[in-house]
């Protein structure tokens, strides 16, 4: 074997050995994502921080097993995306989040992939950017359809809370109301018959379709919208050009500051007029910090086709759908 031969295969090893340990932490993080996911599950659809016994455990599956679905349609929708332009990625690292008790949280902050390479052209970047939230959205349209079409009877909600028709109940607490969309509304006008009964939005995160897919609409607006790096800004910056994506994104921006302004002044003063909410100023604090407002320059100046046009605007048209202005409400009962 030549000297040449063998830098070869020690290179080759190399890559191996580097490929095999960023395959455990793929595996690792999700399979600690797959248990932080069923532990919240557990505690969105029973009300209770635990005990961690096995018929807890096995409450949150339908909920884990459902946001995992939608993440992961998402993230590789991004990653075929890339593959078909020949742009390096990883696989998805999975994010697991600490299903503190009495805390709003989900089990996760998502996944993300990385890409390795430079995105060459407008093109490649549109089609890598605007696969994600398409392919999740699809994944949260199957959830959705499928919890609106099997909501159990009302004695579902009777096992978790007996005194659901007592006067005094939910007076004792802060009460948590999860915020309607177009289209969660308009698939209740669809599926939901005058005489059926169906959950208030201060009840639904016990139903882990309903919960799991109200929650990927939250996640596909948030990242659809048209700022710097997000999903959204990928596509907003394709399809209108640097200077009116920079427009957009600060009108944009300037929207989420003061939907967060207005919710920190409703929860000070318990107005319930339920428009705003707090999260979405931290949202922008980390979009004009972190993520930043501005798009990086791509040396490409070829316009996209118009069958790409008209997925883009479709791709913002599910914002829109998705989006709510106020997505979590604590109220205090009076």
């Amino acid at each position: 074997m030549s000297e040449l031969e063998q830098i070869e295969e020690q290179l080759q090893l190399k890559r191996y050995k580097s490929d095999k340990k960023h395959y455990l932490i793929h595996i690792g993080l999700f399979l600690i994502t797959f248990f932080t996911t069923t532990i919240a599950g557990a505690q969105w659809i029973t009300g209770s921080p635990g005990p961690y016994e096995l018929k807890f455990i096995l409450e949150g599956l339908p909920y884990s097993f459902s946001i995992l679905f939608i993440i992961t349609c998402h993230e590789f929708g991004h990653y075929f995306a890339a593959m078909y332009h020949k742009v390096r990625a990883t696989l998805p690292y999975y994010i697991p989040f600490p299903p503190i008790p009495f805390f709003i949280n989900f089990g996760t902050m998502g996944a993300v992939i990385r890409t390795k390479s430079p995105v060459p052209t407008k093109k490649a970047m549109f089609d890598i950017g605007v696969a994600g939230p398409i392919a999740g959205f699809i994944a949260c349209l199957i959830i959705l359809i499928y919890g609106f079409m099997n909501v159990p009877p009302i004695d579902y909600l009777l096992s978790i809370h007996p005194d659901y028709f007592s006067p005094e109940y939910g007076k004792n607490g802060l009460n948590l109301v999860f915020g309607d969309t177009i289209l969660f509304s308009f698939f209740k006008w669809i599926f939901v018959e005058s005489n059926q009964f169906f959950p208030p939005m201060s009840e639904i995160y016990h139903y882990p379709f309903l919960c799991v897919g109200w929650f990927g609409l939250f996640i596909t607006a948030m990242n659809m919208i048209p700022i710097g790096q997000l999903d959204g800004g990928h596509i907003g910056y394709t399809m209108f050009g640097k200077e009116t994506h920079f427009k957009i994104a600060v009108i944009c921006f300037s929207i989420l500051f003061v939907l967060g302004i207005t919710g920190i002044i409703e929860a000070s003063f318990n107005l319930n007029i339920g428009v705003g909410w707090s999260g979405w100023l931290f949202w922008a604090l980390i979009l004009y910090f972190i993520i930043k407002i501005e798009h990086p320059p791509i040396k490409d100046d070829t316009e996209l086709d118009f069958k790409r046009q008209l997925i883009g605007y479709f791709s913002f048209f599910i914002l829109i759908i998705s989006f709510s202005p106020n997505p979590f409400l604590l109220t205090i009962p009076g």
